[in-house]
């Protein structure tokens, strides 16, 4: 079975994704996310995401990598776009940095390959993520699954599954600026 490493932006996002991947590859989580603000919201999130790994039914076979919570990192790379609405130029500079960490971590694990829950959100452009993933992979030769996760009701799912494990489902991306 191909080892995946997945990028994981929520428990919530991941419980629907898992569901599909798990019997496919051997799945490990990753949970990098330095934009996420203010710190306590990365820490509740971060928790839940355990809290998902350790009652669901898959949470015995899937593994959690927990990435460096360093906002700075977030805040210098899209510190000349931060008047940039919702969904644009910011996000798509985020997403590359989280998809470009995930690259490099495959790398230093010898994982096969990588992909994102990003795409489960009817809010976010799968395309658009699945393009930077594809690029990311390029650059990096580390193989990128693109999928569009919010496919087959795949959000619906997420959202069922939250309410089943009983998690805390975010009402804004993570970022400062989808905060305001």
């Amino acid at each position: 079975m191909k080892k995946l490493l997945l990028h994981s932006c929520c428990a919530p996002c991941s419980s629907s994704v898992l569901e599909q991947l798990v019997s496919q590859f051997a799945v490990t989580v990753y949970y990098y996310n330095p934009n996420i603000y203010p710190p306590n919201e990365y820490f509740k999130r971060l928790a839940e995401q355990k809290k998902l790994l350790h009652y669901a039914s898959f949470g015995q076979t899937v593994k959690l990598l927990e990435g460096t919570y360093n906002p700075n990192v977030f805040t210098t790379a899209v510190e000349s776009l931060k008047t940039e609405p919702e969904g644009g130029t910011r996000c798509a500079k985020c997403f590359k940095l989280r998809l470009k960490e995930t690259a490099k971590m495959c790398e230093n694990l010898s994982i096969d390959c990588f992909a994102t829950t990003l795409s489960v959100s009817p809010h976010k452009n799968a395309n658009a993520i699945n393009e930077i993933g594809l690029k990311v992979s390029k650059q990096t030769n580390i193989s990128y699954l693109a999928c569009n996760f919010s496919e087959k009701n795949g959000f619906k799912r997420s959202a069922e599954l939250a309410q089943k494990y009983n998690l805390y489902r975010q009402n804004y991306c993570g970022c400062i600026y989808s905060k305001k």
